[in-house]
C-alpha cells in the first residue's frame, strides 16, 4: 500500500481538468435543471459527452461532480422522480441505457446524492475513467481553487475523500462513494475496490478501475442487458473551515455521520455468543492444540498448536475469562490455572513483563519487542487489579516503572520494534507510511490512568497527559493498529473526565476520526466475502488488507469505556458511529469462526509458523478480506478466544427470577428493576438508529409473554416471535419499560 496522501494545495494540470475549465467557460443556454440546496445554487448541465452537477456558493467557487459519462449527444429524458428523489433522467446512448437519480437536501448540512446505473446495449469494455469531483474557484475556474486534502480512501476501506477549500471561499467537503452499490462492477470486471477514491488537488473522487483488456480471452466486459451501478456518490458540504486538527476531526465525524445516515444499512442478526463462549471454554481446556506446559504451568499457544507462549496472549484470555466468571457468578477453573504462571514472564533484573518465557527457543530474539506489546499485557493486568486481584495488582505496579522509562526514552513517540534490554531500535518506521507505532501513546495513557485509579498517585496522570499531548498534530495519521487507536480515544475521554480540560474530549475525536478512516463502511459481495460480513469492520493495521477479530473485540471493549465516560457533551455523530461500530461487531465477528464459513472459503495454507486451521475448534480465524480472498491465511488465533466472552458478557444481561436473558446489540446505559416483572432500560446510541432488544429463553424455562413500551405508554410491537426468542426493534437512544408475565 502506498503512503497516505498528504495535504495538497498545489494544482496539478491534467487534460481533463483543462477541458472542464474550457467547457464551463463556454457553456451557453439553460441547464437541464436548477435547484437551490442550502447556500448552493445548483445546476445539472451537459458538457461534452458527460453530465455534470455544478454547485456554486454565492458565485464564489464550488464544485463540479461528474454525474455520468459516455453519453454522446443523446438527449436526456426527464422521468417522474421516485419517492425521495429530487430528479431523475434517462439517456439512450450508443453504448446503452443510462439511468441517473438525484437526491438533494439540507438538513444540518447540504448534501447531494447521485446514482448512475448503466445497462449496456452489447458487451462493453469501458475506458479508463476520470475522477468525478473537481473543486472550482472563482468564475468556475478549477485552477483558481486552493485547498487541502486531509483524508482519502486507504486500501479497501471506505471510499471517501475529505478536503477543505481555502479560496475563494472557505468550505469543507466530504465525498463518499457507496462501494456496496459497485459490487457488481468489481465482480464482473474482476477489479478491486481498493483505493478507487482519492486524487490530486483539485481533481478528486472516484476513478473506476478499467476491466482487463490485454486480449480477447482475458477481457471482462459488462454483459449486454445487465444493469450495473457505476457510481453512487454522496457529497456533503459545510460552510466553514476548522481552526485546528481537533475541530477538523469533529467535522469529519459529523460529515461521515451525515453520509452514513443516507446509506441503506445492511441488517444484522442475533448471534448466540453464550454458546460460542461455552464452546471456547471447552476447547481451551480440552484441545491439545490450545495449550502447552512450561515450569509446571499451563500456557496458551498464540495459534493452533503453534508459536511460543507470550504474555499478551495469556493475559488477553485470562482477563476475558475473568469477565465471564463475574457474569456467571463463579470463576472458571481455567482462569486460576492460566493465572498461575504469569509471574514467569516477569524479568526482575529489568523490572519488566517480557513477551516470552525465559526458556523461549533460540529461533526467537527474546529481547525484541513491538512497542505496543510492552503495554498491552499491563492493560489487562490493570483490569484484573481494578477488579480486586491482589496478585495482579502487585505484578502490575512493579512493572510500571519500566514502562514509564521506555516511554520517556522514546519521548512518547515509539518505533515499530526495539530491544527491551537497551532500547536500541530494531525497526524505526513502517514501510507503508514511514511512521512508527503512532497510537501506542493511547494504550500507554490508558495503562497510566489505570495506575492512577489504583494508587491515586498524580505522576501517573501526568504520564497519561504527556503521551496524549505528544500525539497532537498527527491528525488522520494517528492510527497504527485499530484497537490501540480505540484505547487512545477511551484514554482521552477518561482524561477529560478527570481533568475537565476540553482539549482531551476534542482530542478523542482525532483518535475516532483516524479509527473510522480505517473502517469499511460498505458490504462486500466479492469472492468468498459473500459468506461473511465486513460492514463497518476496521482493517487491523494502517497497511493491512484484512480485518482481524482481536482488533475487533478489543476496539469494542475500548468503546464501551469511551461511551461510559462520555455524557451529553459528546458529539452526537461520534456517539452514533461508535455505537454502530459495536452493533455491527456483534454480528460481523461471528464469521471469524471457521465453522461459520464453508470449507472452500478458508485458506488451505497459513503463514509460516502459525499452525493450521481446525474447523472443529471454537477459535477464530485472524483474517477476513473485503476483496473476497480466502479467510485464515494468517492463522487461527487462540489469543482471539476472548472475543466470545467479551461479546457475551456485554450483550446479554441477567435478570434475576426471569425466564429469559435480555439481549441488546447496544450498550445498556442503565437498567433498573422497578417491579417483580418490570424493568426500566436506557440506551444511548445514535439518534436516528435502531437497536435489537431480545428476550432469550433460558434453558429449562418457558418464554412467557412480553411487553415493551416507551415511557409515555406507547407499546412497541415485537419484530419477531419465536419459541426461544422474542425480538424487538427499538430506537437506539431512548428509555423503555419492559414487562413479562
Amino acid at each position: 500500500m502506498r503512503a497516505p496522501a498528504r495535504s495538497q494545495s498545489q494544482t496539478c494540470l491534467t487534460p481533463d481538468l483543462l477541458a472542464l475549465r474550457d467547457r464551463l467557460a463556454s457553456a451557453v443556454g439553460k441547464p437541464e435543471e436548477s435547484f437551490t440546496v442550502g447556500d448552493f445554487d445548483v445546476e445539472i448541465r451537459r458538457l461534452g459527452a458527460a453530465l455534470w452537477l455544478i454547485g456554486r456558493r454565492r458565485a464564489r467557487g464550488g464544485f463540479a461532480l461528474r454525474i455520468a459519462d459516455w453519453l454522446d449527444a443523446a438527449p436526456l429524458r426527464r422521468l417522474a422522480p421516485a419517492t425521495g428523489e429530487t430528479a431523475s433522467f434517462a439517456v439512450s446512448s450508443a453504448l446503452g441505457e443510462h439511468l441517473i437519480s438525484f437526491k438533494f437536501g439540507a438538513l444540518t448540512l447540504a448534501y447531494f446524492r447521485i446514482e448512475w446505473r448503466f445497462t449496456p446495449a452489447a458487451p462493453t469494455l469501458l475506458p479508463t475513467a476520470h475522477r468525478d469531483l473537481i473543486a472550482l474557484g472563482a468564475r468556475d475556474d478549477p485552477l483558481a481553487a486552493t485547498g487541502q486534502v486531509h483524508a482519502v480512501q486507504r486500501g479497501p476501506n471506505t471510499g471517501l475523500v475529505y478536503f477543505e477549500m481555502e479560496a475563494p471561499v472557505a468550505d469543507s467537503f466530504f465525498y463518499l462513494q457507496n462501494l456496496t452499490a459497485l459490487n457488481d462492477y468489481f465482480r464482473i470486471t474482476e477489479t478491486s475496490p481498493a483505493e478507487v477514491v482519492g486524487g490530486v488537488w483539485p481533481e478528486l473522487g472516484l476513478r473506476l478501475p478499467p476491466a482487463t483488456t490485454h486480449d480477447t480471452e482475458s477481457a471482462r466486459p459488462l454483459p449486454a442487458g445487465e444493469a450495473v451501478t457505476l457510481s453512487d456518490a454522496i457529497l456533503l458540504v459545510r460552510p466553514e473551515s476548522p481552526r485546528d486538527e481537533r475541530e477538523r476531526a469533529r467535522h469529519f465525524l459529523q460529515m461521515l455521520g451525515g453520509a452514513y445516515q443516507l446509506l441503506e444499512l445492511p441488517p444484522t442478526e442475533f448471534r448466540d455468543w453464550i454458546a460460542r463462549a461455552e464452546a471456547s471454554l471447552r476447547d481451551l481446556d480440552r484441545a491439545p492444540e490450545a495449550t502447552v506446559r512450561h515450569y509446571g504451568h499451563r500456557y496458551l499457544h498464540p495459534y493452533t498448536a503453534a508459536e511460543y507462549p507470550d504474555s499478551m496472549v495469556q493475559l488477553s484470555v485470562v482477563e476475558a475469562l475473568h469477565g465471564w466468571g463475574q457474569w456467571t457468578g463463579a470463576a472458571h477453573p481455567l482462569e486460576t490455572e492460566f493465572k498461575a504462571g504469569l509471574s514467569r514472564f516477569y524479568d526482575r533484573k529489568l523490572g519488566a513483563l517480557r513477551r516470552y518465557l525465559p526458556n523461549v527457543g533460540a529461533d526467537k530474539d527474546a529481547d525484541a519487542v513491538d512497542s505496543w506489546y510492552l503495554y498491552h499485557p499491563l492493560l489487562n493486568l490493570g483490569k484484573l487489579a481494578l477488579s480486586g486481584d491482589k496478585r495482579a495488582k502487585a505484578l502490575f505496579v512493579k512493572s510500571l516503572g519500566f514502562g514509564i522509562r521506555a516511554a520517556r526514552h522514546f519521548r512518547y513517540k515509539w518505533p515499530i520494534e526495539y530491544k527491551i534490554d537497551d532500547f536500541s531500535v530494531i525497526t524505526d518506521t513502517a514501510d507503508a507510511d514511514g511512521r512508527g507505532q503512532t497510537d501506542v501513546g493511547g494504550i500507554y495513557a490508558w495503562v497510566m490512568l489505570q495506575a492512577f485509579e489504583l494508587t491515586d498517585e498524580p505522576h501517573y496522570l501526568d504520564e497519561a497527559r504527556a503521551a496524549i499531548d505528544a500525539a497532537i498534530g498527527l491528525g488522520f495519521n494517528i492510527n497504527y493498529q485499530a484497537n490501540l487507536t480505540a484505547w487512545g480515544a477511551a484514554a482521552c475521554m477518561r482524561l477529560w473526565r478527570i481533568t475537565n480540560r476540553d482539549v482531551y474530549l476534542e482530542q478523542s475525536y482525532v483518535y475516532l476520526a483516524s479509527f473510522f478512516h480505517h473502517c469499511e463502511i460498505w458490504e462486500s459481495r466479492l469472492g468468498h466475502a459473500v459468506h461473511y460480513r465486513n460492514f463497518l469492520g476496521a482493517t487491523a493495521l494502517q497497511d493491512a488488507p484484512y480485518m482481524a477479530l482481536y482488533e475487533c473485540f478489543e476496539s469494542f471493549a475500548a468503546f464501551e469505556h469511551y461511551l461510559a465516560d462520555s455524557g451529553p457533551d459528546l458529539d452526537p455523530a461520534a456517539r452514533m458511529l461508535v455505537s454502530e461500530y459495536c452493533k455491527y461487531a456483534l454480528d460481523r465477528a461471528w464469521f471469524y469462526y471457521p465453522d461459520a464459513l464453508p470449507k472452500e472459503a478458508i485458506a488451505d495454507e497459513q503463514r509460516e509458523n502459525n499452525g493450521h486451521i481446525d474447523r472443529s475448534l471454537a477459535f477464530p480465524l485472524e483474517d477476513l478480506y473485503p476483496d473476497g480472498q480466502p479467510a485464515g491465511q494468517v492463522g487461527q488465533e487462540i489469543y482471539g478466544a476472548g472475543a466470545a466472552f467479551v461479546f457475551a458478557t456485554r450483550a446479554f444481561h441477567q435478570v434475576e427470577g426471569a425466564p429469559f436473558l435480555l439481549y441488546c446489540d447496544h450498550f445498556v446505559r442503565a437498567i433498573e428493576r422497578t417491579g417483580s416483572h418490570t424493568l426500566m432500560l436506557s440506551l444511548a446510541g445514535g439518534d436516528t438508529c435502531t437497536a435489537r432488544l431480545s428476550f432469550v429463553r433460558k434453558k429449562r424455562h418457558k418464554l412467557t409473554a412480553t411487553r415493551v413500551a416507551a415511557p409515555d405508554g406507547d407499546m412497541l410491537r415485537p419484530h419477531d416471535i419465536g419459541r426461544h426468542r422474542i425480538d424487538y426493534r427499538v430506537p437506539a437512544n431512548g428509555r423503555f419499560i419492559l414487562q413479562w408475565e
